[in-house]
């Protein structure tokens, strides 16, 4: 084993971001249940957390509530930390997604991160259904953000009167923005959050938003200290040829059902950010999926790592099937 691969597992704080994909026909019952073992083994293998998406009314991918899958999946493993990537904030009333993520940090102590979005994560007709005028409401995101923290810190009030999210948990949740570009990079600034660049959705390579980030970041009871995790697409297999063979499959098999895998852009970013197979991708589709050996994608790792000044890194497989999906994270946990 090289240098790099002896000291990954004492360097790097790995985690699991799962989109709750359908893959080869599985219903949405059979999803869930694999994202179940994904977590349970993650666990197993020492990944630190397992973070799930919200996206609505897509139906390759079964995760609508990030809320409800995690408090099932509290249930059946019991040290990894469990998170939302992301809750997608325009759409919900503040006191709620307080409440509710309050209420997994009770059941859950110490092992909760709440992770904010400003995406629709759906087509429009879904984001209507779901709040009405999408963009109204991202317009009135950072009220809703000092609602939220407020509501954390329990110095909230409604005309004048306090309000506070129960239950009230005897450890407080982990706040996060997730997003690909500098807006969501300030707001986690502002509001002294943890900031996750989601670089596998971005054409960007994250040093301008995190940059702006760490520059402009003000101190809250959440957080004393910046903080950077980074969200990379990997496939990792026995040798490159196989890597590389895995992921032109998933690539043929989204494009043969017309749709792409991946999680929802923040709502200024190019809806058609795409995750592509090493062997014949440009520089920055190469930037947002690694595919290879093990050793080979913590090569690729650690240049993201050393770029943007964090060890933390969320690592989301797509497939190309659910057997190589968990093989790819076992992979790389083993290195």
């Amino acid at each position: 084993m090289s240098r790099l691969g002896a000291n990954i597992s004492a360097k790097y704080n790995l985690g699991v971001l799962d989109l709750v994909p359908r893959l080869e026909g599985a219903t949405a019952e059979q999803a869930l249940q694999q994202s179940v073992i994904l977590a349970q083994r993650a666990e197993t293998w020492g990944y630190s957390r397992y973070w799930t998406s919200e996206h609505h009314d897509m139906d390759e991918l079964a995760s609508a509530s990030p809320e409800v899958l995690l408090a099932h999946i509290g249930a059946r493993t019991s040290t990894i930390q469990l998170g939302s990537g992301a809750v997608l904030l325009p759409h919900y009333s503040p006191l709620k997604v307080a409440e509710s993520f309050r209420m997994l940090a009770a059941l859950y102590p110490g092992r909760i991160e709440l992770g904010l979005g400003r995406a629709p994560g759906g087509g429009p007709h879904a984001t209507m259904a779901l709040s009405g005028n999408y963009l109204q409401h991202v317009s009135k995101l950072p009220e809703s953000l000092a609602a939220l923290t407020e509501l954390l810190e329990d110095r909230y009030t409604y005309e004048e009167h306090p309000v506070t999210a129960r239950p009230i948990p005897e450890l407080p949740l982990s706040l996060w923005m997730l997003g690909t570009n500098v807006k969501s990079a300030e707001f986690a600034a502002r509001f002294g959050m943890g900031y996750v660049f989601g670089q596998f959705m971005s054409d960007a390579d994250g040093t301008e938003a995190v940059r702006r980030y760490r520059e402009g970041f003000i101190p809250s009871p959440h957080r004393k200290e910046p903080e950077v995790m980074v969200a990379v697409s990997i496939l990792c297999a026995e040798t490159e040829e196989e890597a590389l063979s895995w992921s032109h499959e998933m690539t043929k098999n989204r494009r043969a059902g017309g749709k792409e895998v991946q999680a929802q852009p923040d709502p200024h970013t190019n809806p058609d950010t795409k995750a592509h197979n090493l062997d014949n991708a440009t520089e920055t589709e190469a930037q947002r999926h690694y595919a290879g050996t093990p050793l080979q994608v913590w090569e690729k790792l650690q240049q993201v790592s050393d770029r943007l000044g964090t060890n933390r890194l969320l690592v989301v497989t797509a497939g190309p099937d659910y057997g190589r999906r968990l093989s790819s994270y076992r992979l790389l946990a083993e290195a």
